[in-house]
């Protein structure tokens, strides 16, 4: 269970993209646990439907936020539902392809920056204007300990983590004068499907068995760990709270020390 935090009241509205699994469904369920209104979107109307029934007190909107129109259609349902919004968190992201620069498609690419990068601007652009209005309040951009490395076979994942560092510092100096802070969670490798499946495709493309990957990124980390969702969610509801006042423009790494990223056998 998330740990708790002050300054995370009722009267606290959190949108979260990405919201209905994974990492930012943990998200949610932190920001629901203090009691906060939450408002999630994601892509898989199945995975809504069921963080709905199980979160019968928060609302979601079906969208592909890689489609500046359906992230319209998020801030619209928002509005109807709340009236106003204090915590954006752009978590909604995708792996993109494991492939070597000279393999990745076009569609391949122009996707994961859509949805890595592109999203966190049409979210971010109209969150603004509700942020200003409720006096103040917290943006969290999900980028990857990937934004600190390069990355080998992860060109278009890469290239949207490491722009999200330069989107939070700029919006950090951008919107302090309106008391909105704005901060990077970069996780590592985190347990689950989606790294299993990461690490099955880096061994394929290198001919290797997935385990000797698997131990590779293990040892790459200084505590050998991958993290929990849980990880992630405590430290945005951390950013986001009064213990977190006084943080902007950071992008903080919860990874266990991430050393390198070479995957190198």
């Amino acid at each position: 269970m998330s740990a708790i935090f002050d300054g995370l009241t009722p009267e606290k509205t959190i949108l979260i993209t990405g919201g209905a699994s994974g990492i930012g469904r943990c998200i949610a369920e932190g920001f629901l646990r203090h009691g906060c209104r939450v408002h999630v979107c994601d892509v898989s109307e199945p995975a809504v439907n069921r963080f709905l029934s199980d979160h019968p007190n928060a609302t979601a909107t079906v969208a592909d936020v890689g489609l500046a129109a359906d992230v319209d259609s998020v801030f619209s349902d928002l509005g109807k539902r709340h009236g106003r919004l204090d915590v954006l968190v752009n978590n909604a992201g995708i792996a993109g392809p494991t492939a070597p620069v000279e393999d990745v498609t076009v569609a391949d690419w122009e996707r994961t920056i859509a949805v890595d990068l592109n999203a966190h601007f049409y979210a971010t652009r109209l969150a603004v204007p509700l942020l200003k209005a409720s006096g103040g309040g917290s943006i969290v951009n999900i980028s990857s300990s990937a934004a600190f490395f390069g990355y080998p076979l992860r060109s278009p994942y890469t290239a949207s983590k490491w722009a999200l560092i330069g989107l939070t510092k700029t919006w950090a100096m951008e919107l302090g004068p309106h008391k909105i802070r704005v901060n990077a969670i970069c996780p590592g490798s985190v347990k689950g499907q989606r790294i299993d499946t990461v690490i099955e495709r880096d061994a394929q493309v290198r001919g290797v068995d997935a385990e000797s990957v698997r131990r590779v990124y293990l040892e790459q980390t200084s505590l050998e760990i991958f993290v929990d969702a849980e990880d992630i969610a405590n430290m945005a509801l951390f950013l986001c709270s009064d213990l977190g006042a006084t943080i902007s423009g950071q992008a903080l790494g919860v990874d266990g020390h991430t050393e390198s990223l070479s995957n190198k056998q």
